[in-house]
């Protein structure tokens, strides 16, 4: 079987990439454009590898996307590229929708002539190779062995339960009904994508599932989003930037586990539904943050010059619980921390709220877990050692990007 996955390069695409490559022994043909999240290095232990090939695309260049479908030949896409930060999204929405939205419509068309282009079916004995699922165009992937056929073909578009918008703490989490709320530039343009995904399915007919995922971390995130800031901010000995006072929810999901999800999914997942993918892992922002500080702490102690002083808070960003005095912040600082220790919590530093910040995020797993049999294998804990650990053995790695432009400067101000 062959499958092309788009954005292949980026964290969550090249932890999936992996995967099917080494664990699932499947031929994947990786396109990515290259942005500054889009990495090859984070691929480099199959670069040689016979199941493995890299495409340099732009989703936004229609001719290429079509000349390559028409080349490969796969059996089905598996969508992930996309422009996925935040607070990117509030300083440059106009990328957002470039990438996530007119990306996405090149790929559907692309898809649909390479779709109408294969034969209708396979031989009978092809088709009842899935057992259970008979010749009915809805059931799952059908003989990965053959040729592509238009009953095999499949269309998996990878999303985010930012789409949903904000829960409060009561709230049951997002199913796979919930109705859209997106509040932000990077969740309209995954909403406007998703919508896009399934008109293409209910209009044309082709074979489109999609999934919506909480939270991801784990091996090769780029170092802008929380995970990755945190622990770099404590390696670095700088202080550590917390939203708001840091009760902002998220549910976390193991890139590793997702990377299964999609793959079950993709095998097993009925044509025309919606699967969520979560973590059952829920945590407010500070718990977490104080979470990876206790683990950093254990594997690899604060020295004593990473120690925060007063010089390092000389123009501090106030939150909104306090009057803007300096020492007020440092108090809150402080406070936060446990007073006693020397650990990387004396790093928090509580900042101005991004715009729009939506308060809780939760997946309801239930129909994915019904329907497929699929769970995450890590819990709260297991995984986030495994990502210290991982940014701890991996230096060189993170070094290299933080080396360029980027320096975990914050983004999305909107000032």
């Amino acid at each position: 079987m062959k499958i092309l996955v788009t954005g292949g390069a980026g964290f969550i695409g090249s932890n999936l990439v992996r995967l099917l490559v080494q664990d699932k022994g499947v031929s994947v043909v990786n396109l990515d454009k290259l942005t500054y999240a889009g990495n090859l290095e984070s691929l480099s232990d199959i670069e040689g590898a016979d199941n493995y090939q890299f495409e340099q695309v732009d989703l936004c260049d229609a001719q290429v996307v079509n000349s390559v479908l028409k080349k490969h030949q796969p059996h089905a896409i598996m969508h992930l590229a996309a422009e996925s930060h935040v607070d990117r999204s509030i300083d440059g929405p106009g990328e957002f929708i470039q990438s996530n939205v007119i990306g996405t419509f090149n790929l559907l068309q692309a898809s649909l002539a390479y779709w109408r282009s294969l034969p209708v079916a396979g031989d009978a004995q092809s088709l009842m190779t899935n057992a259970g699922s008979g010749n009915d165009p809805h059931s799952s992937l059908i003989d990965p062995q053959s040729s592509p056929t238009q009953s095999t073909f499949r269309f998996l578009h990878v999303s985010t339960d930012e789409v949903y918008g904000s829960l409060s703490p009561e709230d049951s989490g997002f199913s796979e009904t919930t109705p859209y709320d997106p509040h932000s530039p990077y969740s309209a343009s995954k909403a406007a994508s998703d919508h896009l995904a399934r008109a293409w399915g209910d209009t044309y007919g082709l074979p489109v599932m999609v999934t919506n995922c909480s939270n991801n971390y784990g091996p090769y995130q780029f170092p802008e989003k929380l995970i990755p800031v945190v622990i770099l901010k404590c390696l670095r000995g700088e202080p550590i930037p917390v939203y708001g006072k840091g009760e902002n929810i998220r549910d976390w999901l193991y890139v590793t586990d997702h990377a299964e999800a999609l793959y079950t999914v993709l095998t097993k997942g009925r044509v025309g539904e919606t699967y969520n993918i979560g973590g059952n892992n829920e945590r407010q922002n500070i718990e977490l943050v104080r979470m990876l500080c206790r683990i950093l702490d254990e594997a690899r102690p604060m020295v004593d010059e990473h120690q925060p002083t007063a010089e390092a808070f000389e123009s501090p960003v106030t939150s909104s619980s306090d009057d803007g005095n300096e020492n007020s912040q440092l108090e809150q600082l402080r406070s936060s921390s446990n007073s006693n220790s020397v650990g990387y919590e004396s790093l928090i530093s509580f900042v101005t709220d991004r715009p729009g910040h939506d308060l809780r995020y939760a997946i309801d797993p239930t129909k994915i877990r019904d329907e497929l049999g699929w769970e995450p294998k890590e819990d709260f804990e297991s995984g986030f050692r495994k990502t210290v650990q991982w940014y701890l053995d991996n230096q060189e790695w993170w070094q290299r990007i933080l080396s360029g432009e980027y320096q975990l400067d914050r983004l999305g101000k909107d000032d």
